[in-house]
């Protein structure tokens, strides 16, 4: 059994333990579904509006998320994702990516280089290869055999920043409290398919070699299309260790709803962390039938929405008080 078929079987049989209210095992299409799409921070809707495209032209929920992020992944003045994203301390902008779609299926890359659109190099890597995740040389060799350009990530302002920050050499994780971070994006279709993806350039100054939460299936994306999907931002270290997204998944397969599942996971990383004074993690959070969460540590997270009703929403993501 490869991996792809590992994570796709176990994904099932997970979910025979305990049924979700939403649905019967295995359903993985509801029709007349209302399309809806769901991203991390301002940047999202960006994102959204060109997902949404694709939606309300009935397309596909697994087209809608890759397109939303390369719109995000390919402009160089948001410096937390794709080109020009800030480097790492070696001044090497290193990029992480990951998709997955309704029926399980998933791609990863990491620690990739020199390519503007990681979310499209893990698609074919879903799609193409008999394996879910690819890194460093491995993962620039695959997308230039498909057809990727080379392409140099770092931009002046990145460079000049980078410089400057060489005369201190000091690494602190940023608290991300402000309009920028990881884009993770969550989509269902018309016919009841969801999708996620999600990309980041990382932490600013970072070790070389580093990698976060973002383009690991469970901590920065997960979904099962019969209880719903989830996407986390912020600092990745937390979200690796407590399994973020999959958790967020697996309160909803037990009957919470999506706000309540982002909030029940987020008060778990509360209590795993003695201090969260520079600690920021949100999460966004979407159910098969299209009801949408979304909680952080922190005030300042936000989030963008996109559905039929209500067009194209930035909204504040509510936070713990207890901060």
């Amino acid at each position: 059994m490869n991996r792809r078929d590992f994570i796709k079987r176990s994904t099932f049989f997970s979910s025979a333990y305990v049924i979700p209210k939403s649905g019967n095992l295995g359903d993985f299409e509801t029709s007349n579904s209302d399309p809806v799409v769901i991203s991390t921070w301002d940047h999202g809707l960006k994102a959204n509006k060109a997902a949404w495209e694709i939606l309300a032209a009935g397309g596909d929920s697994i087209d809608a998320v890759e397109q939303g992020v390369r719109v995000v992944e390919s402009d160089p003045n948001i410096r937390t994702v794709g080109m020009g994203g800030y480097p790492d301390r070696d001044g090497t902008v290193t990029l992480d990516a990951c998709i997955m779609n309704y029926e399980s299926n998933c791609g990863s890359v990491a620690f990739l280089t020199d390519i503007v659109n990681p979310i499209s190099v893990a698609r074919k890597v879903m799609e193409e290869t008999p394996h879910v995740m690819l890194v460093g040389q491995g993962a620039k060799k695959f997308a230039l055999k498909k057809g990727f350009k080379e392409t140099n990530l770092l931009t002046d302002l990145s460079r000049e920043e980078w410089n400057s920050w060489k005369d201190s050499s000091k690494y602190e994780s940023i608290i991300n409290i402000e309009n920028h971070d990881t884009i993770g994006s969550l989509a269902l279709s018309g016919e009841g398919r969801l999708a996620g993806a999600c990309t980041t350039s990382g932490s600013a100054y970072k070790m070389h070699g580093r990698v976060g939460d973002s383009p690991i299936i469970g901590a920065g994306l997960f979904l099962d299309n019969n209880v719903g999907a989830a996407a986390a931002t912020g600092l990745g270290e937390v979200v690796l260790k407590s399994s973020g997204s999959a958790m967020v998944v697996e309160a909803m397969r037990n009957g919470a709803t999506p706000q309540d599942a982002c909030e029940n996971v987020i008060l778990r990383i509360l209590k795993m962390n003695k201090t969260v004074e520079n600690l920021q993690v949100g999460f966004i959070a979407l159910d098969k039938r299209g009801n949408i969460g979304a909680f952080s540590i922190k005030k300042g997270f936000n989030y963008a929405l996109s559905n039929q009703k209500e067009g194209h929403l930035l909204l504040p993501a509510k936070y713990s008080e207890k901060c």
